[in-house]
């Protein structure tokens, strides 16, 4: 009677069996599927995270660029606050040098002054027959003693007293041949005082007036640079090309050729 009943019991029991057995395959099957997507998720944290790694470099070379810019932006502005300042201060210098130059030729009168022309100068009439005395030897000497005198003066930079000098020599001596080097020392006093407006004019007192002078080719050379010296040039290159045109073979000639060529 109890191996009977045994033999009923077992059954269950190989059923209890296989079912745990297949419990286990089920939970097994689960934690594989677990630890798949686990890695799945592991994968795509990792991925996430690079992801946010490149956005944060990105934002940090985006704040970059945005100081530069703005760094740019704030030096162009201080650059061209400058550079209007200093056209301004250009332009004020500029018009100041035009009124000088103005006044100098007559072309602006003060205010009051009346504007009637001067009555021509009548010469005295010379009388035939009397001899027109010559200046001697020692008032020669004397007279060329002057133009030393302010060549010198001009090394010391006492301009004011040397262009006294070459305006003495040129009163006492207008038939000199050296007047005309006594006109460009003249204009050249101004040039190193660095008046270019002045020298301007007094060059071409050399150029219009003692057109023979061997001082003429330097007189155009240095109007030239005076005119670069206050921003004019177009009036630069012109007499530039003057003096090639017309003293090529001449020192200053060859200077002039270089300045044409660097502009």
């Amino acid at each position: 009677m109890m191996k009977k009943r045994s033999f009923l019991f077992l059954p269950f029991v190989l059923l209890s069996a296989c079912a745990s057995q297949n419990d286990l395959s089920y939970v097994q099957g689960q934690v594989s599927q677990l630890k798949q997507e686990s890695q799945t998720i592991k994968q795509q944290s990792a991925g996430s995270y690079s992801e946010m790694t490149q956005y944060r470099e990105d934002i940090a070379r985006l704040r970059g660029s945005i100081n530069e810019l703005q760094y740019n932006y704030q030096s162009a502005m201080k650059r061209l606050d400058m550079e209007d300042s200093l056209q301004v201060s250009k332009t004020n210098e500029l018009e100041n040098r035009i009124a000088r130059i103005e006044k100098y030729i007559g072309l602006a009168s003060p205010e009051g002054q009346s504007n009637t022309p001067l009555p021509p100068v009548v010469k005295a009439p010379v009388q035939p027959g009397v001899p027109v005395s010559k200046p001697s030897a020692s008032e020669a000497s004397m007279s060329e003693n002057l133009l030393s005198e302010g060549l010198l003066l001009m090394e010391k930079k006492d301009y004011n007293s040397a262009r006294e000098r070459f305006k003495e020599f040129m009163s006492k001596n207008p038939n000199s041949p050296k007047v005309s080097d006594a006109q460009f020392y003249l204009a050249e006093s101004y040039y190193e005082e660095q008046w270019y407006e002045k020298a301007i004019l007094e060059y071409q007192v050399v150029i219009a007036k003692y057109t023979k002078s061997a001082k003429r080719p330097a007189a155009l050379y240095k109007q030239g640079l005076a005119f670069e010296q206050i921003g004019d040039k177009a009036n630069a290159k012109a007499r530039y090309r003057d003096v090639v045109n017309l003293y090529s073979k001449t020192p200053e000639a060859r200077l002039a050729k270089k300045k044409m060529d660097a502009n």
